[in-house]
């Protein structure tokens, strides 16, 4: 009887430690599974032991899609089951409920760092009871991504059960992605104080799982993203009939506060929206890498952004309807600093509209309203801030354009502004500027105003009116972006073209120093000028004045008593053309053409004089003061820039009633008539002329003639104007009792040397 004790004991003890290490065979997880599959749950058992302490335990066990058994759910390390073993025997529904101590979950999804390993739900305790055709959920608790995740519930498991259509393939992994996504975002946090928790309370039945209900409160003390750290935050949100209902969702973080609530009916594929931030939002959008709105932004307050609205997402499309207000306090955008900045906006997926948007910089403010539609852009702005102030943030061109201004003080600006998107290529508008002392290219004005047009990638600014000390201007003209030229229209000046010259473009100044009006000039200009390469210009500039002008020729200054000319700028080149002046109580007249090109200096001119007194113009260039006469002449020239030297030409001058003797050349030669005939050298040359031409600083003639009284005299020869050098023949022929000495002629032919200021006559038998 004891050998028979013995063997019982040593046979039970040996069965369940068999059991206990190898486990039941295929037949009896079989039955296990079976039993989980009427209670609503599809799974497979990896191994099934018994533990004397636990009764049976299933261990890798896998949890499927209770639709579709390819869909794997999770991966459970063991689960201990409550057996009716009497229920067993005489195969009869056993399982009484599950419990799950210290246990890991596997989901069917990869972790965020992309190293293959499965995101697990750790430290799994739960209690799981199969009540009559429902599922209990007592208490189920584990820590997932860091978040203590607790759970009670029950879902109703009717014996007549039929589950609802599987998912596809498709939906499954799109459903699969969204759970992944979520994970990867979690597992990105970090909990430096206690774990956040989770608590789920669910119902519902199996046979529509989709309308189960589900409520779930979060509360976290600190939670870590990157450098952001959120505080204190506190959700709640419930899952009932197909429908998010997110009751309130709170934190802090070191600047402000978020509070939001939502929506989601997913029958109706709409959502509902409301939220107020005061948060560093910087920093957190950088934390879930969004920040690249608000990357050129530095908030130096937290900004206020309230937002409301629901969307809807059609089949067709997806349609919100969003409203919402801005204030942000004293904040920076691309380093430029701004004092505050409020509005109201709203948006509907296509239409942008921005209400009453206010921007205030120390040097002033902007007001504006804007609408951003499908070919349908309208922009009204108000604005006293200074441009030079946020000339940072202005696109490169226009950066480039407000570089060149200087103000004094805020210029007031109107705009009404149309176009078919927001590039201003397609705008179009009206509006006014109202500047005050201003500086434009480094020129002064005291005032301006305008009106203004936007048009094809063009601005106009008509009724221009401009005031310097000097004088005013007004007409009109069109600063053409994408042609890059100025069109101006019937501008009328009273102002200094030396500097005025400048707002056009300073490479032409160069052309115009040289003109020194005494008082400033009227200028009517009409025409286009293009820049930046361009070959189309053509600008006509009319110029009357009636104050005169000094203009330098030949080393001297050139006293015009009154001057009018038409100027014609084209492409590299200035025409002067019709120059009409009076100068030396005498008349010039001509035309010019000038090179603008770079590196190419070259200038052709022709110019007529009538009338000009001879003294004044010996005095000025020979500083010779008792000459007497008038001049008349023609010449036509070439040269290159400010080079006497390089300049070339041909002319003809002819002076009547003058004393050529009082010329400093030919003052030598009066003495040598005196001794020849009395008082011959005083006779007054009543008429002189010669062709003449100039090259490399020499004047050449060959038909010198000057008639007096007495005694004519010819002559040709080269004065170097240049290098102060004489080399001259002429011979005298005498008139009345001279004429005695005809058969003498040869010995009355003389050669000049020396200066021109103290010329050295010889006779031309001893020139050498």
């Amino acid at each position: 009887m004891r050998l028979v004790i013995l063997a019982m004991i040593l046979g039970i003890g040996g069965g369940g430690y068999y059991l206990a290490k190898r486990g039941f065979g295929r037949q009896w997880r079989y039955r296990v599974v079976e039993e989980l599959r009427k209670h609503g749950v599809e799974a497979s058992i990896g191994r099934l032991t018994l533990d004397p302490f636990r009764g049976l335990v299933a261990k890798n066990v896998r949890i499927f899609d209770y639709k579709n058994r390819e869909n794997t759910l999770a991966l459970i390390s063991e689960v201990s089951l409550d057996i009716n073993y009497a229920a067993l025997i005489h195969h009869e529904p056993f399982l009484n409920a599950l419990d799950v101590r210290d246990a890991q979950i596997s989901l069917p999804f990869k972790a965020a760092d992309e190293t293959g390993n499965r995101a697990v739900l750790t430290n799994l305790r739960a209690h799981v009871y199969f009540p009559p055709e429902q599922i209990y959920v007592s208490q189920a608790e584990g820590i997932f991504c860091g978040i203590r995740i607790s759970a009670t519930g029950q879902l109703i498991k009717r014996e007549n059960y039929q589950p609802s259509p599987a998912l596809s393939a498709e939906e499954w992994q799109r459903r699969l992605l969204i759970a992944q996504r979520v994970v990867n975002e979690l597992q990105k946090f970090r909990f430096p104080s206690t774990l956040p928790s989770l608590q789920i309370k669910f119902s519902g039945d199996v046979a529509e799982i989709e309308k189960a209900r589900v409520e779930a409160t979060l509360r976290g003390d600190r939670l870590q993203r990157g450098s952001y750290e959120m505080r204190d935050l506190s959700a709640a949100a419930e899952w009932n009939n197909q429908q998010l209902n997110i009751a309130h969702c709170e934190w802090s973080d070191g600047m402000g506060s978020f509070a939001g609530r939502a929506n989601w009916n997913v029958q109706g594929s709409s959502a509902s929206l409301q939220a107020r931030s005061s948060l560093n939002l910087k920093a957190f959008l950088d934390a879930f890498g969004l920040s690249e709105p608000v990357a050129s932004i530095d908030f130096q307050a937290p900004p206020l952004v309230e937002v409301s609205g629901s969307v809807n997402f059609g089949a067709d499309r997806f349609k919100p309807d969003i409203i919402g207000h801005l204030a942000f306090g004293r904040f920076a955008y691309k380093k430029v600093p701004f004092s505050d900045l409020t509005a109201d906006f709203s948006w509907d997926g296509e239409r942008t509209l921005v209400r009453d948007l206010r921007l205030r910089h120390q040097a002033g403010q902007v007001r504006a309203d804007l609408l951003d539609a499908p070919s349908d852009f309208r922009l009204n702005i108000e604005s006293t801030i200074v441009p030079d102030a946020v000339r940072g943030i202005a696109p490169p061109e226009l950066n480039e354009f407000l570089r060149q201004w200087e103000w004094q003080r805020s210029p007031t600006i109107r705009l009404a502004v149309r176009g078919q998107d927001h590039n201003p290529g397609t705008w179009k508008g009206d509006g006014s500027v109202i500047l005050g002392r201003s500086r434009f290219r480094g020129t002064w004005m005291n005032s301006a105003d305008t009106k203004i047009h936007f048009s094809d990638g063009a601005l106009t600014c008509e009724d221009l009116h401009v005031t310097r000390n000097e004088g005013s201007g007004t007409g009109s003209f069109t600063y053409d972006f994408k042609k890059h030229e100025v069109r101006v229209s019937n501008i009328k000046s009273s102002l200094n073209p030396g500097e005025i010259i400048f707002w056009i473009d300073p490479k032409v100044s160069n052309t115009v120093a040289p003109y020194k009006f005494r008082r400033s000039p009227s200028v009517t200009a009409n025409g286009l000028y293009q820049f930046r390469g361009g070959k189309n210009t053509r600008l006509e500039i009319k110029v009357e004045a009636a104050n005169g002008m000094d203009y330098v020729f030949l080393g001297k200054t050139l006293p015009f008593d009154r001057i009018s000319a038409r100027l014609l700028f084209t492409n590299d080149r200035l025409q002067i053309i019709d120059l009409r002046g009076a100068l030396l109580s005498g008349t010039l007249g001509g035309n010019a053409d000038i090179s603008l090109a770079k590196n190419d200096p070259h200038y052709q001119a022709n110019i007529s004089m009538s009338e000009i007194n001879f003294p004044l113009l010996t005095n000025l260039y020979f500083n010779y003061k008792t000459a007497l006469g008038v001049l008349n002449g023609t010449y036509d020239f070439t040269g290159l820039g400010s080079d006497s030297g390089a300049m070339r030409g041909r002319g003809k001058v002819e002076v009547t009633n003058g004393d050529v003797f009082a010329i400093p050349i030919f003052g030598p030669l009066s003495g040598i008539l005196n001794r020849i005939v009395p008082r011959s050298g005083y006779s007054i040359a009543h008429r002189a002329t010669a062709n003449f031409k100039i090259d490399e600083g020499i004047i050449h003639t060959e038909d010198f003639e000057a008639d007096g009284t007495l005694f004519s005299m010819l002559g040709h020869g080269d004065i170097d104007f240049l290098d102060d050098k004489l080399d001259f023949n002429v011979r005298l022929n005498m008139k009345g009792p001279g004429v005695l000495l005809t058969p003498m002629y040869k010995l009355f032919e003389y050669a000049g040397t020396g200066s021109l200021k103290k010329p050295d006559w010889r006779p031309a038998v001893l020139k050498g």
